[in-house]
């Protein structure tokens, strides 16, 4: 659905020039001051005021009594209560939070629209942009929306259908508009205390102020709020506690290690003495000292903000001058499982020889044999009479005897971070006859730093530490083969850490000079200036055609700088310096200008066009043009039809153009190509994960959607109210590496083929050393796997001859460099359907609703591949979604039900290990072909309210019934953290004083 871009172009300028010469005949006119004009309400998706587009367009309310009997404490909490966030991985909260860049940014989270992710919502407020975070959710930016003041919400508007026509880019799956209040008269304080009803304690207090007045000739409306939320563990609740299976279990335990498989002489794990649970059995037979996630998990992080701002609106002679402004801190911490050091000495003494202080990837770290001297010799002696010690190469160079160990950092990682965010808009508005504009400049930026504070240890100083080559200083010692000894500069030896030795402090001493606090620091800001004006263009059909254009112009920049340590670099092998952390560098800048233009048309007396068009110029991407068709047709007064057809883009986002390095992983789907499945998956249809690491692309195009909507809005009465809405989306050119494609161009591209690491500043697949080393390993005419030409096949016969790899594949090495593409499509569709009905009865109103979504499809390729994913139905993406209410309201009081359901889907059984599989088969857990269901979900809210002289008392109990969240399998928490929570009941009690 190509269009030709000049053309709307030229049609836009040809239309803006049109409305330049309505408005200098209008200007003509006498001006109309702003106490002379009635008051235009606009809404979400139309820059058109004071047309009745409501009923038009499906676009959701929640006004400030939907947000009062929510019993939300945060925006986050408030968006989770209606469908068209819900479901899916698209939206997220700080229980996905984790360490590393691949995960949630501590402390945030994002609304997203239809699953599509936050990426593809555009987030407004009183509708102008707001910068994105600067730590982006892998490669995605977004908007925090924690760093939003719940407090300074009037109301939130929600568009779930393509919306770039009117807002440009971002709005591929709609937008979400948050309207502060303003024109406040009075002032109110709130207070709000929220737990659950379990004896642990998860609290969450909330303080608010708002005060409204006359100051200087206008109105002034300031607010304050102050949020904390205590941290929620697994082990709070008895059905996290314990994991949900046995087999879910970690070689590599907590507090003190097992040994690993290849020191032993039966190459079986050998348990470790003294472990601090109970002993289990492998499914290969060993018995081990096990480690469980849940130990260590955090369902919900800890969150401290702060905010506080103001709105302000005054006249400036016949102008209006409105100008809001917020500024917000938020504190976080969050907590993973702790890390492995899994790195440890090159198996090859050639190796090792060329590069003696060189840490490679391994599965078991190096220690010496005296760490057993701690033990009784009968034990120590039991040990040994099954190890094999062997001679190793230590950080310093000195050649010492041990043996590896498995086991993980005796703390959890702990991340802190700590935004703040404001916002500043200041707008002019004013008549030029009886076309109305406005103009404003926004300012807007997101600072984040993080730091890793516990449980990070570097590389070398560890590999230092256990073979007592570590300063007191936190240097490592210099060794002199010709005296065999070790010496340190400014400190002295601190002695040999023994990871086998517990609750020692000496011990932990020397551990702790291994310890890192690899940092990361981001900014986001957003500039812009718009100019928008409104008016009647023209009479038509006895009406007159309602308008609006605009220019826009901004500026965004991003940068998310990581400490050193904790990059991934060419200069150190592209190893991260530390042990279970890792963050990349992202710096980028973009300006872009956009115009658009809006027509409501009356076609007849009950047909009604919407028309709009903007076309947006990137200085990076380049430029975009983006229409939009609705028509609303009302053949009788109670009952609307509506449709929509629309174009939307999302711009690459910043961190995806400036991305460097980004650790991750990449699928490559063999059944998409033969000849990658012939040359790496001996010729199956099999998909294969490998490491890789991630490259910005400054050449990225913007992504693209097509949306439709078709409904109706109903109101057989004064007091009902049904809507019904299909809507639909295809998305392509979605941003992702590719992998597949990638090692199918290098069969062809010689460029793409790299022998060891892939060379700074270039990108291609990684491969053994010896294709390049070995002249055995080459094509028939004597070709290495680099060169131009070279036949892959016969270097593969070559490679089996030789038995380099561990079967009839080319041999890769670590670390491909992959650059982000436009690769990928989704389709997304469903109905959306509402019923309101109100009861006028003696002593109050008594209201009923229902509404929800039904997901019809959500096809999206298999990133790298063109096989296509059903997602609809499958795990965490639920079918259905819907919620029902009762409401009763008296003068005084109020009081209601609400019923939250998700329905159910199937569980990650695919993403489950062989030994995971036989234990749900003897528990009978899943069905004849092998899959099983997470259960349908359904909780219920109570909702209560006092409403005195100057004050509200409310109450709200969440999960009335105390409902545990449906058994999920494919989570090792034991339940689906995006569809469900497990705080079981909880209860809410919020106080509102009103002074006069």
């Amino acid at each position: 659905m190509k269009l030709n871009k000049l053309h709307y172009a030229v049609s836009l300028g040809l239309g803006m020039a049109f409305s330049g010469q309505a408005l200098a005949q209008q200007a003509q006119q006498e001006t109309q001051t702003a106490e002379e004009s009635v008051e235009k309400i606009q809404v979400t998706g139309s820059h058109i005021k004071g047309v009745d587009l409501e009923g038009s367009q499906p676009l959701t309310v929640l006004d400030a009594d939907d947000i009062a009997r929510s019993g939300a404490n945060t925006i986050s909490e408030l968006m989770n209560t209606i469908s068209q966030t819900r479901g899916g991985q698209g939206s997220f909260t700080t229980a996905q939070s984790g360490a590393t860049s691949n995960s949630t940014p501590p402390g945030q989270a994002a609304a997203s629209l239809r699953g599509m992710g936050p990426a593809s919502t555009l987030t407004l407020i009183n509708g102008r942009r707001v910068a994105a975070s600067s730590f982006a959710s892998g490669t995605e930016n977004f908007v925090d929306i924690n760093s939003i003041p719940l407090a300074a919400i009037d109301r939130v508007e929600v568009l779930a259908t393509g919306a770039s026509a009117t807002y440009g880019a971002d709005a591929v799956a709609g937008v979400i508009n948050y309207i502060l209040k303003d024109d406040y008269i009075g002032a109110e304080f709130n207070a709000s205390y929220e737990n659950s009803t379990a004896s642990s304690d998860e609290g969450k207090t909330n303080i608010n102020l708002v005060w409204g007045g006359e100051v200087a000739g206008g109105n002034l409306t300031v607010f304050a709020d102050l949020y904390d939320r205590n941290a929620f563990h697994a082990k709070d609740r008895a059905f996290t506690r314990d994991p949900v299976l046995e087999s879910n279990y970690s070689y590599l335990p907590k507090e003190v290690p097992n040994i690993y498989y290849e020191s032993a002489r039966d190459f079986y794990e050998i348990p470790a003495p003294e472990c601090k649970r109970d002993y289990i059995q492998t499914e290969y037979g060993e018995t081990i000292c096990p480690y469980y996630s849940n130990e260590d998990d955090w369902l919900e992080s800890p969150l401290e903000s702060q905010s506080a701002g103001f709105i302000y609106n005054t006249m400036v002679g016949d102008l209006e001058w409105n100008t809001d402004f917020f500024y917000s801190r938020t504190k976080s911490t969050s907590i993973s499982t702790p890390a492995a050091p899994l790195q440890t000495l090159n198996y090859t003494w050639e190796a090792v020889f060329s590069s003696p202080n060189q840490i490679y990837d391994g599965d078991g770290p190096y220690v010496p044999e005296s760490a057993l001297d701690i033990y009784s010799d009968e034990v120590r002696n039991g040990l040994l009479d099954n190890m094999w010690i062997d001679q190793f190469l230590t950080p310093a160079g000195q050649e010492l005897w041990g043996f590896r160990f498995d086991s993980r950092f005796p703390t959890p990682r702990t991340v802190e971070v700590e935004t703040d965010a404001f916002r500043l808009v200041s707008e002019l508005s004013g008549f030029i006859g009886n076309w109305e504009w406005d103009s404003a400049v926004t300012i807007s930026r997101s600072e984040s730093e993080q730091v890793a504070s516990e449980g990070i240890y570097n590389r070398l100083k560890y590999h230092s530490a256990l073979a007592g080559e570590l300063c007191s200083d936190g240097t490592i010692a210099a060794y002199d083969d010709s005296t065999d000894t070790l010496s340190c500069g400014a400190g002295s030896l601190a002695g040999m850490y023994n990871p086998f030795l517990v609750g020692d402090s000496a011990n932990d001493a020397i551990l702790a000079l291994a310890q890192e606090r690899p940092t990361r620091d981001g900014e986001s800001t957003v500039y812009g200036w718009d100019f928008k004006i409104a008016g009647d263009l023209m009479e038509f059909n006895n009406d007159y055609i309602r308008s609006a254009f605009g220019l826009e112009y901004r500026q965004e920049e991003i940068s998310d700088v990581p400490s050193e340590n904790a990059r991934a670099q060419f200069e150190n092998d592209y190893r991260v310096g530390v042990f279970g952390f890792g963050s990349s560098l992202s710096e980028a800048d973009r300006k872009q200008w956009g115009a658009f233009a809006e027509l409501y048309v009356p076609l007849a007396e009950n047909l009604e066009a919407q028309l709009a068009g903007r076309f947006d110029d990137y200085d990076d991407f380049g430029s975009t043009f983006n229409p939009k068709v609705a028509l609303s047709y009302r053949p009788i007064d109670d009952l609307i039809m509506r449709a929509s057809w629309a174009t939307s883009f999302r711009a690459p986002s910043l961190t995806q153009a400036g991305v460097k390095l980004r650790t991750t992983t990449s699928t490559f789907d063999c059944g998409a190509n033969q000849d990658v499945a012939d040359l790496y998956c001996e010729g199956d249809g099999t998909e294969v994960s490998v490491n890789t690491l991630e490259l910005g692309n400054p050449n990225l195009e913007a992504e693209e959607s097509d949306s439709v909507s078709l409904g109706f809005g109903y109101s057989p009465t004064d007091n009902t109210t049904i809507t019904v809405d299909y809507w639909a989306f295809e998305h392509e050119k979605l941003v992702d590496t590719n992998m597949t494609g990638v090692l199918a161009r290098a069969i062809d591209d010689a460029s793409l083929r790299h022998c060891g690491l892939v060379p700074n500043g270039q990108i291609g697949i990684a491969y053994n050393p010896a294709y390049c080393n070995d002249p055995a390993l080459t094509d028939a005419q004597g070709r290495t796997i680099e060169e131009e030409g070279a036949n892959l096949y016969e270097i593969l016969e070559a490679s089996n001859a030789a038995g380099l790899a561990r079967g009839d594949y080319l041999d890769f090495n670590r670390d491909h460099i992959l650059l982000l593409e436009n690769t990928g499509t989704q389709e997304v569709s469903g109905i959306d359907y509402r019923f309101d009905h109100r009861f006028e009865l003696q002593g109050g109103d008594l209201s009923l609703s229902l509404e929800g979504t039904h997901y019809l499809e959500f096809d999206r390729n298999k990133p790298g591949s063109d096989e296509i994913e059903e997602l609809a139905g499958t795990w965490t993406y639920p079918e259905d979604i819907a919620s029902a209410s009762v409401f009763w309201d008296a003068e005084d009081w109020f009081a209601g039900l609400t019923a939250y359901y998700t329905g159910s889907y199937e569980d990650d059984i695919d993403g489950l290990r062989g030994r995971n599989l036989d234990e749900l088969e003897e528990l009978g857990a899943l069905d004849a072909n092998g899959e099983r269901e997470v259960s349908s979900w359904t909780t219920v809210q109570l909702s209560t309210g006092y409403k005195f002289e100057k004050a509200n008392l409310n109450l709200t109990i969440n999960n009335l019934f105390d409902r545990e969240p449906p058994l999920a399998y494919g989570s090792s928490r034991g339940f689906d953290s995006y569809n469900a929570n497990a705080y079981g009941t909880t209860y809410r009690v919020s106080f509102t004083y009103f002074f006069e």
